[in-house]
């Protein structure tokens, strides 16, 4: 029936008028809306096609993922051929072209090669089925065993690698104070970063292009770099260079790994108390606390090296045992270098190195003509969908087109206490919204003609119209919400702000075209008390 109890009127208009609401901070500058209660504070963010920014692309180095492969598949044939009882070796794995190569003495070659088909995992995701291993390992005679990564192997990690990159990138952007930006995988090797409202992305890419591994190391004291650069270092060290504020100065260190930077807790920037200087204070988790404990009592006097992304930036020496689990990074920091170093070891290291492949500026003034663009599609939508539904349908026309207005409300309302993203495709989806709205309408208003037509009372014409048409509008919205959920989950950036606001549109349709417009002509027909409907 028509009659609709004061409860359920209520509940129909406090939903409508809290979403309406929620849009209202839009309408006021934002240095005003700053000062309003935390949860007040909501609104819509503008997407890079509207207010302009930043849009770059990343590609993850393949050669950079192979190289991290070889050197860990090195490091494990040494691991496994040393357990016990060890295999005896003729020399120790080495790197050549895209393999390693292993050369085990004659009287341990099976036993070597049954540790080191160990190496050979299958691959685990969607590759799984297909029987691929991680290694394939051929013995090339002499001795020699080659082990080589596999290509599906390379093309998981790579994955593997974006999505760990795409995580490590939101941390770091976010860490900067920037609005809303977007971050994403495209295709199978690239990462795509929009930062609406960046006009000058140089401290972005600075932040974006560096790996961020952090170790620390200790100072092979037993020759000098300059003289191992002459000759040939010991086996378990290497030569590393320091940063353009170390001048480029050699260091020879230990290739073993006290400490990395995977067990920091947090880290940020300061200023050393007896120098003033910027430095950057960092906090190792329990295991790498003790670890660096356990280091630095048994090498007190002895210089320990601070790398990042293979270049020295401090070598201090320890001069008494750390024993708290913090310490201090100092190299000739500015403060805004010091920032930007405490943000990326708190965000974590990147897996590979990331190339910029492209690099965009969007400027304000095109995003403003889009908006304006927008708004008068919107108007002019509008205006046409009202007059359609007035001359077709009189005053229920008047009816509907009150809530298409309310429609358009709540659905900047919700978008607002989201603090969704609005884009262009988004500006097109309410658009669409705006077309579709009047659809309910129509199916109840023609369904109500056709009860008039057969004799029935406006009361109970109006009653079935409403009615008989509820399934199949339910039908109809539900079958285009699915559409808009796949767009969402298996589209891109511009396709996903369409899909997000087709998707609440298509909710507030339903609950306005239906319920709202209901409550209106029941309290229509409660006042006028009509004996015929002019629908007919």
């Amino acid at each position: 029936m028509l009659y609709i109890s004061k409860w359920k009127a209520t509940a129909i208009l406090l939903t409508a008028l809290i979403c309406c609401l929620f849009a209202i901070p839009n309408f006021f500058p934002e240095s005003m809306v700053k000062r309003w209660p935390a949860w007040a504070q909501r609104h819509i963010v503008l997407g890079l096609d509207l207010q302009g920014g930043s849009h770059i692309l990343l590609e993850v180095d393949a050669n950079d993922v192979r190289r991290q492969k070889l050197l860990a598949l090195q490091d494990d044939a040494r691991r496994v051929l040393r357990q016990q009882p060890p295999v005896g070796l003729t020399r120790a794995p080495v790197i050549r072209g895209n393999s390693v190569e292993v050369a085990i003495r004659e009287s341990d070659l099976q036993q070597g090669l049954t540790r080191l088909r160990e190496l050979a995992q299958p691959l685990g995701g969607f590759i799984s089925s297909t029987g691929a291993r991680s290694v394939d390992i051929e013995n090339v005679g002499a001795g020699v065993v080659r082990l080589t990564p596999t290509e599906p192997a390379l093309l998981e990690r790579i994955r593997q690698v974006v999505d760990q990159s795409v995580e490590i990138i939101g941390k770091r952007v976010n860490q900067l104070g920037l609005v809303e930006p977007s971050i994403q995988r495209q295709g199978n090797d690239r990462i795509l970063v929009q930062v609406p409202g960046l006009g000058d992305p140089q401290q972005l890419l600075e932040i974006l292009g560096k790996t961020a591994k952090l170790t620390f190391r200790l100072v092979d004291t037993s020759m000098p770099a300059e003289q191992a650069l002459q000759g040939r270092p010991p086996p378990e060290s290497e030569i590393v260079y320091g940063s353009k504020a170390e001048n480029r100065q050699p260091y020879l260190l230990e290739k073993r790994v006290i400490v990395s930077g995977e067990e920091l807790t947090d880290a940020q920037p300061s200023f050393d108390q007896r120098t003033s200087e910027p430095i950057v204070t960092f906090k190792f988790n329990t295991s790498g606390a003790r670890k660096f404990a356990q280091v630095t009592q048994e090498n007190v006097g002895r210089p320990f090296a601070i790398v990042l992304d293979e270049e020295v930036i401090s070598a201090p020496v320890i001069r008494e045992p750390i024993l708290g689990g913090s310490g201090q990074i100092s190299g000739n920091f500015t403060v805004e270098s010091a920032n930007n170093l405490a943000i990326l070891l708190r965000a974590g290291a990147l897996p590979a190195k990331l190339t910029v492949i492209e690099q965009r500026v969007v400027g304000a003034g095109l995003g403003q003509d889009s908006i304006e663009k927008g708004k008068l599609a919107s108007y002019f939508g509008g205006a046409l969908v009202v007059v359609f539904m007035v001359v077709t349908y009189g005053l229920f026309g008047v009816f509907a087109s009150i809530a298409v207005g309310i429609n358009v409300g709540m659905i900047f309302g919700i978008l607002s206490l989201l603090n969704a993203t609005l884009t262009l495709p988004g500006i097109i989806g309410i658009v669409l919204t705006i077309g579709i709205a009047v659809d309910s309408n129509v199916l109840i208003y023609e369904r109500i003609r056709e009860e008039v037509r057969t004799g029935r009372t406006p009361i109970t014409a109006i009653d079935a119209g409403f009615t008989r048409a509820l399934a199949t509008i339910l039908d109809s919205n539900i079958t285009t919400f699915i559409a808009a959920a796949v767009l969402f989950f298996f589209g891109s950036g511009p396709v996903r702000g369409f899909a997000v606001t087709l998707g609440i549109g298509i909710v507030t349709t339903v609950f306005t075209a239906f319920t709202l417009t209901r409550l209106i002509v029941a309290w229509w027909v409660r006042w006028a008390r009509p004996r015929q409907l002019a629908i007919s």
